[in-house]
């Protein structure tokens, strides 16, 4: 279900602003704990999901990753760049060249360029990308399929866009969706994420190297590998709902899973083995 409405808003955001020069949202990918099969709330289950983008038409983005040095660069920056539609004279899909036109040309004949509308000096603006998915999910919602069997409310976010969706109906359930943006980073399963960082201040410009979208295909991966019986998850689970409000990263504690899945024989997460294990 969740898929399905996020697939359906990012499809009328493709389709409704095909000649407008934002940033051309992808397919979602659900990454994270809902996705990979051990959220610690069983009851209070947040879907998390990496929305990729590609630049628009006449545009380029150039990743400018972090420290060298470090695992996961945090201070990277996505560059924006015009590039040159013009064809022997020809305009390139019905387009006006940003480089080559006259400004006022430009101005009276076609929307403004991703420059002027996302971007902080040429570097793609985080907190402006969230909020203009804020204003189009408000905006787009009535006439995304489905979405009468929901009342919708957008939860303040300075660098994503939370939804929670209540059932119409008698039940009542309630859907919490996370929406994050991120480009890839060459043809790798690693993005550079609009995801919240720990620091306590974090430059608008700045998005974090993320491998939640590899981390969620690692899991895939084992649930082909392991025993039938594999207690794996449930370990994982357990664990996380034991340390919440202790200050402890349930990221370490997943990485140290991931760890331990590797490098220990999968035989040995077999329900017997689960004190073992932990």
């Amino acid at each position: 279900v969740v898929e399905d409405l996020v697939g359906d808003l990012l499809n009328l955001n493709r389709s409704l602003l095909v000649n407008n020069f934002f940033p051309v949202l992808q397919p979602a990918i659900g990454v994270g704990s809902a996705f990979e099969g051990w959220s610690p709330r069983e009851n209070d289950v947040v879907y998390r999901l990496l929305i990729p983008m590609k630049p628009p038409r006449g545009h380029a983005f150039h990743l400018e990753l972090g420290s060298a040095g470090e695992m996961l660069a945090r201070g990277s920056c996505i560059r924006v760049e015009l590039e040159c539609t013009c064809m022997g004279g020809w305009l390139v899909e019905d387009m006006l060249c940003f480089l080559h036109r006259p400004k006022e040309e430009l101005r009276r004949n076609q929307s403004p360029s991703l420059l002027r509308t996302l971007c902080t000096g040429s570097y793609l603006d985080v907190e402006k990308t969230a909020l203009w998915f804020h204003h189009f999910v408000r905006s787009a919602w009535v006439v995304v399929p489905g979405s009468h069997h929901y009342d919708l409310r957008v939860h303040p976010s300075s660098r994503s866009c939370k939804l929670q969706l209540t059932r119409t109906n008698a039940s009542r359930r309630t859907l919490v969706i996370e929406m994050m943006f991120g480009v890839q980073q060459d043809d790798s399963d690693i993005f550079l994420s609009s995801e919240n960082t720990e620091a306590i201040f974090t430059p608008s410009t700045m998005w974090s190297q993320s491998c939640a979208v590899a981390e969620v295909k690692f899991f895939k991966h084992m649930a082909r590998q392991v025993p039938d019986n594999s207690f794996h998850l449930k370990c994982l689970q357990l664990c996380a709902r034991t340390l919440m409000g202790t200050g402890f990263s349930t990221y370490a504690l997943k990485t140290a899973v991931m760890h331990l899945l590797t490098t220990t024989p999968l035989s040995g997460w077999r329900r017997r083995d689960f004190l073992l294990r932990l």
